[in-house]
């Protein structure tokens, strides 16, 4: 098996979004004398995700950024809680998508696997919050590449032709690396090598999804370090 590039899904595969994300929204309640159950806000925020690029794959909305997705969600649940927020507030709020703690494992994994191959996301976040991210996280990418690129959204067969034409290279030797099966399907699909990484702890206790491999996947580790040594890094 010789690959040259590895694509990475990046929320939940490398960066532990939920955390984070519940981090920053205890912080924005703190200076407001808030108590509020964030748990279960950060979920009804998050639950607009599928919803929005959906909507956007099917030509229902006109392209928009995964950011603008979420920020107009963000506004709409706190108008529905009577809190209230500027739209700085609102903004900063939102860009906490760019500012997600890395997963112990994955800034030392990628160094491994930037040694012997390219590296770089295949997200469907914006290309200026994939920018951010990487570095706030840490993330070592030769270079980005987002949704933005083919103004579609995975798993729509576009991004990751796109993905391809961009690094001129054939599917066979580009490995797609996520923690959701449905990604790595999509790209299996179009010829991929795949790896499964998963992350049990994504969604926090009682998490059940993507929990096993339920593809033939061409590598199955538990961390982006095994990746490396799977791949001779």
């Amino acid at each position: 098996m010789r690959v040259e590039a590895l694509l990475f899904d990046t929320y939940g595969t490398l960066v532990d979004w939920r955390s984070s994300l519940l981090d920053e929204l205890a912080a924005f309640g703190r200076a407001r004398g808030l108590r509020h159950d964030w748990t279960a806000f950060l979920a009804e925020w998050k639950a607009c995700y599928r919803p929005g690029m959906d909507a956007v794959n099917r030509g229902e909305t006109a392209w928009t950024t995964i950011e603008a997705i979420y920020r107009t969600r963000l506004a709409e649940l706190l108008r529905a809680r009577a809190i209230a927020a500027s739209p700085e507030e609102i903004d900063h709020l939102t860009q906490g998508w760019w500012r997600l703690r890395p997963w112990p494992d994955t800034v030392t994994g990628l160094a491994r696997l930037k040694n012997r191959h390219v590296i770089s996301p295949l997200s469907n976040a914006s290309f200026v919050g994939m920018v951010h991210l990487a570095k706030f996280a840490g993330l070592p990418w030769d270079c980005v590449i987002t949704a933005v690129n083919a103004r579609r959204y995975k798993p729509h067969p576009d991004v990751y032709r796109t993905a391809l034409a961009l690094l001129g290279l054939p599917a066979e030797r580009v490995m797609l690396v996520a923690a959701h099966n449905y990604d790595l399907d999509a790209a299996q699909t179009l010829g991929f090598r795949t790896a499964f990484v998963p992350r049990p702890l994504e969604y926090g206790p009682g998490h059940t999804t993507d929990l096993v491999a339920e593809g033939k996947w061409d590598v199955v580790v538990d961390s982006v370090e095994g990746l490396a040594a799977a791949l001779g890094g």
